[in-house]
């Protein structure tokens, strides 16, 4: 299977924000306008209770939450609601229409976390969805429905999957928020309404669907005026006299003349690359596969800006549900398809895939300017200006998870922890020299450990010295050299540094704390380590 895998196993990419988001045949695609997919769940709460409890199928049953003293009903299965139950119906008036009625606590929030979880889960068929106040997800599927063959396979595979999983769904597809908000609860299921076409797919459905007050929905009833379209032909001036500046703005949204916002669950990396799968990969060489087409599309884009990644994340739907990660990081911004291959090859063996992906994410994390030549010149005399090196040391990081390279920098500190800081990238420039005019160990010990000595003196350095049970005998010192702390910075003792070669050619750095006490084997510290 893995050996006759090619690209025509996936549908196709598409990246998401910023220009030059899309191949250029797509590009006429996204000009047409905004389309939305809006998605309802009318038995949310008790579809997933009964998921857990399958025998309660058949059988009545409603969510109670109290309201000013008297419960009432909050939700109810698609029996009770055959039955004439509704939510908000007081529970007593419930339980005198059903008596046999099943009565189950609900707890706060926990319809909001519900619909959360199934707008994440959504995110796989576009990276922009959003919960609204009145419990719909919707979702904005410009460029994306094409992935899976248009707008019709779009909803049905949606809907399939969450039916499938035990949810009732009712859905629609419009170019304005409103119009497929109000289809999806008052009009055909599954109805994709064309562009320009929402005014009159409206026109005939209630006053309601333009999620209004019901204070206001009630007064537009007692004026006869029931329908959409007994509106739609008034003037905005009257419209707005006789029922406010909502209303008007409600119609307008909904009818196209006014652009209605929407808040995601999830924020849109700018530089994301989505890859759906016409049939469920397994396979490690089928992953690998999906990277690759991947990264050449993301690649390409960052290479048009002059920018590379430094932190990518790639993201994996299974078809079952459940969704994974994998994550690889750089010495320096690249755009280099193959290098970024060879790191994300490293993280194939911890990927999942289960029963089959379907759908990849990649989404460059952290990006940085890279100057074209930084991918041009794959040669070079070793400096940290080469791009082999950056990537080899990407390589060994990628190969084990405990591995941390560092780089270190000079700063103007004489104490010497303080001598050095931690460089935030490879190419990062020193603002001071290192220090030549006095030598430094390769090696330095932070905290310094104690040692024992034997010293002749004071003022003298140690004949020999006990470290980690070792003896080592000394046969060359220079010393001392004394640093002076930074009085600003903290208060305490001087230390009288000595470089001293034992008896096999080893050199250390050795410190005395503060002055001579009477005890010559006090107060001594190892310090370093020469090459």
């Amino acid at each position: 299977m893995a050996a006759s895998l090619d690209a025509g196993r996936f549908a196709g990419g598409a990246t998401e924000g910023g220009k030059n988001s899309f191949p250029q045949q797509e590009k006429g695609r996204l000009a047409m306008g905004k389309r939305y997919a809006v998605l309802w769940l009318p038995f949310l709460l008790t579809d997933w209770y009964t998921r857990r409890h399958p025998d309660c199928a058949d059988e009545p049953f409603v969510f109670t939450v109290p309201v000013r003293g008297r419960m009432s009903v909050s939700a109810v299965n698609p029996r009770a609601a055959q039955l004439g139950i509704v939510p908000e119906m007081l529970l007593a008036d419930a339980r005198a229409a059903v008596p046999h009625l099943k009565v189950l606590p609900d707890k706060p929030a926990r319809k909001a976390k519900l619909l959360q979880a199934i707008g994440l889960w959504c995110i796989r068929y576009t990276p922009i969805v959003a919960v609204d106040a009145t419990g719909f997800l919707i979702l904005d599927i410009s460029g994306c429905a094409h992935l899976w063959g248009g707008e019709a396979a779009y909803l049905q595979e949606i809907d399939r999957q969450l039916r499938q999983r035990g949810y009732e769904l009712r859905s629609a597809i419009a170019s304005t928020i409103g119009a497929a908000w109000a289809i999806a609860r008052y009009g055909p299921s599954g109805t994709i309404v064309p562009e320009g076409g929402q005014e009159k797919a409206v026109s005939l459905l209630p006053v309601a669907c333009l999620r209004l007050e019901s204070s206001l929905i009630e007064k537009l009833l007692k004026l006869g005026l029931r329908t959409v379209g007994n509106v739609t032909g008034m003037p905005d001036r009257v419209l707005k006299r006789r029922f406010g500046n909502e209303f008007v703005q409600r119609l307008a949204q909904t009818v196209g003349k006014e652009e209605e916002f929407m808040s995601c669950l999830k924020p849109v990396l700018p530089y994301t690359e989505r890859l759906p799968c016409l049939e469920p990969i397994k396979t490690a060489k089928g992953i690998e596969i999906a990277i690759e087409k991947l990264l050449e599309t993301l690649c390409q884009r960052l290479a048009g800006e002059q920018k590379g990644l430094r932190k990518a994340k790639l993201t994996y739907y299974r078809i079952d549900g459940k969704t994974g990660a994998v994550e690889i990081g750089t010495s320096r911004a690249s755009a280099h398809v193959q290098h970024l291959l060879v790191l994300f090859r490293q993280q194939i063996g911890n990927i999942t895939p289960g029963w089959g992906i379907e759908v990849f994410v990649l989404e460059a994390l952290k990006v940085e300017e890279a100057i074209p030549a930084q991918e041009l010149l794959w040669s070079g005399a070793g400096s940290l200006e080469n791009t082999a090196l950056a990537e080899l040391l990407d390589r060994f990081k990628g190969r084990d998870a405990h591995c941390h390279i560092r780089r270190f920098l000079p700063d103007e500190h004489y104490w010497p922890e303080r001598s050095i800081k931690l460089a935030t990238s490879l190419t990062e420039k020193r603002t001071t020299a290192w220090r030549t005019d006095r030598p430094r160990p390769t090696r330095l010990l932070n905290p310094p450990h104690p040692i024992e000595v034997t010293a002749p003196i004071p003022d003298y350095p140690p004949m020999l010295f006990r470290y980690k049970g070792e003896v080592h005998l000394i046969k060359k010192a220079d010393g001392p050299e004394r640093i002076e702390r930074a009085w600003w910075i903290e208060q305490g003792e001087h230390r009288d540094y000595y470089y001293v070669e034992d008896d096999q050619g080893r050199r250390y750095w050795l410190f005395r704390l503060g002055h001579y006490q009477g005890d010559r084997s006090a107060n001594w510290y190892l310090h370093g380590f020469f090459a």
